[in-house]
């Protein structure tokens, strides 16, 4: 009686780990094999411990499941630290027809990003960042039409960025920095981007005025070798509340409304940018970095409202505004930089006193500087600019 027992016991067992695997569709229990056979734990990491597939695949560590479909995939512990996953990316993740998120942790996943992900057309969040994915960005990924976030920063990708990717009209976040990316930026057509961030890659190549939709609040092109003017395309965003375009060779003017934008961090350094600065209303930019390009003339009162002000290192000329002086010493400025100029004088006592938490730094000009305060090392150790270079 007691064998006949446990033998109806082992068949409902039995029955029940088959309707565990008829939960998922068999496609996508397939697919997860794949995906599973080209992965491996890093040491410190038991991520994969879970994906025994004697059960079901749905409990899985990092797969959502709805009805009989696999519809989310975020492979990896997601926790600060943790050690990732090496090897590939199978092609079978295209298998994996509903799925509408993909994330892999930061790790040691390498090779090329697999065209078939091309074949998820619900997928609206692609994040593979800081691992060592190599080789071109798919042109076919255009056609996921509903993606909102692509994210494939910090890897090895080369080539250029598909034009493709730009006509992706759900597009919200675009980060593809720190990479190996070359070529031109594609126009983005996108209506409801928000976050472009191309940094720290080889691309090269001007912007068109109408190449980035106004719906931009974040836009980082820092670290690239971009060139020509963007001075029509800049008086578009008005959105902004980020904005950095330093080490590039863009050129022309900067223009002036963009002092007025909801900007809290503004990064124009070490570019070509050249002529006068004229914001129109007072700055309220917590950090405006305007160093190491070739603006000229009068330093515009309308900057003394900013806390941290880079203008060193261009071709500004006259006084500085008397409205900078006071608030310097009220330590409402915390740095003003204007090394390395061609001005001549500040209406400042020699005997003032600059508040220890503010940086004051005046020297290279055509003037003696009135008080002597710390310069940053790279400001070099001559006071004043020769006076063959000041004269007229």
């Amino acid at each position: 009686m007691h064998v006949v027992s446990y033998a109806l016991f082992l068949v409902a067992l039995f029955q029940c780990r088959f309707l565990a695997f008829a939960i998922l569709d068999p496609i996508d229990f397939l697919a997860l094999q794949s995906i599973r056979k080209s992965l491996h734990d890093l040491p410190g990491s038991n991520f994969l411990a879970s994906w025994d597939f004697t059960s079901d695949p749905c409990n899985f560590a990092g797969v959502y499941c709805a009805s009989d479909k696999v519809v989310a995939l975020n492979l990896g512990d997601p926790r600060a630290g943790s050690p990732g996953l090496t090897g590939r990316i199978d092609s079978a993740i295209g298998k994996l027809s509903a799925l509408a998120e993909l994330s892999i942790v930061p790790g040691r996943i390498y090779g090329s990003l697999p065209e078939s992900i091309s074949q998820l057309k619900g997928l609206r969040f692609l994040a593979i960042s800081r691992n060592f994915i190599s080789g071109n960005i798919p042109v076919t990924l255009g056609r996921l039409r509903r993606l909102k976030t692509l994210d494939l920063s910090y890897n090895q990708l080369t080539g250029g960025i598909p034009r493709s990717i730009g006509t992706m009209p759900e597009l919200t976040n675009v980060i593809l920095c720190h990479n190996h990316l070359s070529g031109s930026v594609p126009p983005f057509l996108s209506h409801v981007l928000t976050r472009l961030d191309l940094k720290h890659n080889a691309l090269s190549g001007s912007l068109a005025p109408y190449s980035l939709p106004p719906s931009l609040q974040s836009l980082s092109l820092s670290w690239n070798r971009l060139t020509g003017p963007v001075d029509k395309l800049l008086s578009r965003l008005n959105n902004l509340n980020y904005l950095d375009l330093s080490l590039n060779q863009f050129t022309g003017p900067i223009p002036g409304r963009l002092f007025s934008f909801p900007i809290t961090n503004l990064q124009l350094e070490r570019n070509s940018f050249s002529g006068p600065v004229q914001p129109t209303e007072q700055v309220t930019i917590p950090t405006v970095d305007l160093s190491h390009n070739r603006l000229s003339g009068h330093i515009s009162p309308m900057f003394s409202t900013v806390q941290n002000l880079y203008l060193n290192n261009n071709y500004f000329t006259g006084q500085v505004p008397a409205s900078f002086v006071d608030r310097l010493l009220s330590a409402s400025i915390r740095i003003l930089y204007l090394q390395h100029n061609y001005l001549t004088g500040i209406e400042i006592s020699p005997t003032a006193e600059i508040p220890l938490r503010s940086s004051l730094c005046l020297q290279y000009n055509c003037m003696v500087p009135p008080v002597q305060t710390a310069c940053p090392l790279k400001a070099g150790k001559m006071k004043t600019r020769p006076t063959s270079q000041c004269k007229g």
